[in-house]
């Protein structure tokens, strides 16, 4: 029985994040997922249109400049975990979270998904960072307001080019279910190929 396509998404959940380490010869290595609870809203622009080419009198080719992803992702509170492993915040002997400008960012993929009519979408990006929160509050006044936190992320493709993956209607039940115990990782076809070109042939009866 073929799969029902969902029609519509709605509600943000299950936000992860995935450090990200780059190794020699630009290969990716991926932390195991961390849950960041609270996960109120995502709003990422696509960067990068594309451009026209032209010669003989018109457009000779289209030039693709995707470069990935730029928004905002907002949390009720950005998790302390977040902050030291990401933001590189130290937390010291008392336990008070340190910011220092000396340090480097970290990389990350971002994990998350959509409800759906028939079946919840997941998706990755995979070259993540987040610039340092602002720092935002009021005072109560009649009625307490929920006051939420803020990052400004930048998603960019890895060196092979890749830039997101999301589940459709018919992936594998298994890495759906899969989904934030690590950062799925497609097999290259080549890879692919060369798998299935080592498996014994069957023998062919007369």
């Amino acid at each position: 029985m073929a799969e029902k396509a969902n029609k519509v998404k709605f509600n943000l959940k299950n936000t992860h994040y995935a450090l990200l380490t780059i190794g020699e010869g630009g290969t990716p290595t991926f932390g195991t997922p961390v849950p960041m609870p609270g996960s109120v809203s995502i709003s990422l622009d696509a960067n990068g249109e594309p451009e026209n080419f032209y010669a003989d009198g018109g457009v000779y080719y289209v030039i693709n400049n995707n470069c990935g992803y730029d928004g905002d992702l907002e949390l009720a509170l950005i998790p302390e975990s977040f902050r030291t492993d990401v933001l590189k915040e130290t937390l010291d002997s008392k336990g008070v979270l340190i910011e220092n400008s000396e340090v480097e960012l970290a990389a990350f993929a971002l994990l998350f998904e959509f409800d759906g009519d028939q079946k919840h979408i997941r998706h990755v990006l995979y070259n993540c960072s987040a610039s340092r929160p602002g720092i935002e509050g009021k005072t109560n006044e009649d009625s307490k307001e929920v006051q939420t936190e803020k990052l400004s992320l930048k998603a960019v493709p890895l060196t092979n080019g890749m830039v997101k993956a999301k589940t459709g209607n018919t992936t594998d039940a298994t890495t759906y279910a899969d989904w934030y115990k690590a950062v799925y990782v497609p097999v290259a076809e080549n890879d692919a190929a060369t798998q299935s070109a080592a498996k014994p042939a069957k023998s062919v009866k007369e």
